[in-house]
């Protein structure tokens, strides 16, 4: 069944590693409300079947918990008038820990809203500062026991890694904190400095120093380990689980379901073709209240993108890319045009290749965008 993700491109302030989407600027978020429930009604017929229940729904952002509980209100009431939620939606809010107070707690446990995605980072006092976070090291922890206690028992949360530091004590801090929290869901990302951002500025100018290659490998090994012995399940790259507690809408973004985004900058799926909206909260507001308009860009996926898109999305993936369905449905044999490169990732022990279904190993994840870019329909041959 499909999703629906709502953009809610509104922050405290900039982390200086974040290029998403958001203003520090509030003053618009009432009338950005107001847009957002007519883009309901301009949309509600997106979806390849209109009348298929919403299996998922994702308040992400920006930080979709500065929403009051009026504005959330609102929000739900012009869902149910304009789709079908299925009875048992996992309905998503992103927050940041700083927000979480017990009043806060309340009125979103009040709410149809039953899992929460909270962005930690680090319970790392100094990273949180590096970082530019708006909440402190004791607030980390504290929101997610107030959440429990608040009775949310499906929480995620958001941990960095790779920042720079001169061992890895502080990750293996982080990990120990992360794990007497028994929390079901955790997204881990390794640091990535973007041209757009703080972080990418200071790069420039010789003010910021990423740490090697080595260092961040080694985290993302220590990361590996430590949360399998602790019994959670890599079903992502980034995305680790106690048995069945997978994020549904995102396990539903790697198998291709179709999903309708809401928002400035929010993008949609519908099987055939990509559409995502200006980035632009002014624009996004006047288009939407004063013309009835989206302002978006389609963009029709041809044969060899949906090939490469499948190939893209699975190969995250604890499940794999089945090649046999990417040969006979979508066109691209890679069994055939790409053997010698197949067999050269399972010989290194980058991959697996069993019942013709391609899954990387843990060292092959650590090289999963070359790889994948390498398998790309329209990517010339090469090596590992």
């Amino acid at each position: 069944m499909p999703g629906l993700y709502l953009h809610i491109p509104f922050c405290k302030q900039a982390c200086h590693y974040c290029d998403f989407h958001f203003s520090t600027s509030l003053g618009l978020k009432s009338r950005f409300v107001e847009a957002l429930v007519k883009e309901m009604a301009l949309r509600q017929q997106y979806l390849p079947d209109p009348a298929a229940p919403l299996e998922t729904i994702y308040f992400g952002g920006g930080t979709p918990s500065l929403l009051t509980a009026a504005e959330l209100a609102r929000i739900f009431e012009a869902i149910h008038t304009h789709f079908v939620v299925a009875p048992q939606a996992e309905i998503t809010l992103e927050a940041n820990p700083d927000d979480l107070s017990p009043a806060k707690l309340a009125e979103l446990a009040a709410s149809p809203i039953n899992r929460l995605s909270i962005g930690l980072q680090s319970f790392h006092e100094p990273h949180l500062r590096l970082m530019n976070r708006a909440h402190s090291a004791q607030e980390s922890w504290q929101a997610v026991r107030a959440a429990q206690a608040a009775g949310f028992e499906n929480i995620s949360v958001d941990l960095i890694y790779g920042v720079p530091a001169p061992s890895h004590a502080i990750w293996q801090e982080d990990l120990a904190r992360l794990f007497e929290l028994q929390v079901p869901h955790v997204s881990a990302y390794a640091l990535t400095i973007e041209p757009d951002t703080a972080f990418g500025r200071r790069l420039q100018k010789g003010t910021f120093v990423a740490p090697p290659d080595e260092f961040v490998a080694t985290q993302f090994e220590m990361l590996l380990g430590q949360l399998r012995a602790h019994g959670y399940e890599q079903y992502e790259i980034s995305n680790f689980c106690q048995p069945g507690r997978e994020s549904r809408h995102n396990a539903n973004y790697w198998r291709g379901v179709p999903y309708l985004g809401l928002g400035p900058s929010a993008h949609s799926f519908d099987g055939r073709s990509r559409q995502y909206a200006v980035a632009n909260n002014p624009q996004y507001v006047a288009a939407v209240l004063e013309r009835g308009e989206v302002p978006a860009t389609v963009e029709q996926l041809s044969p060899l993108d949906q090939a490469n898109e499948y190939l893209l999305t699975t190969l995250r993936t604890s499940r794999g890319c089945d090649l046999a369905h990417l040969r006979d449905a979508l066109g691209l044999n890679l069994l055939a045009e790409r053997a010698d490169y197949l067999a050269s990732l399972t010989a290194q022990g980058m991959a697996t290749l069993d019942d013709q279904v391609l899954r990387l190993t843990d060292a092959g994840k650590l090289l999963a965008d070359h790889i994948t870019l390498a398998l790309f329909a329209d990517a010339p041959a090469a090596a590992v």
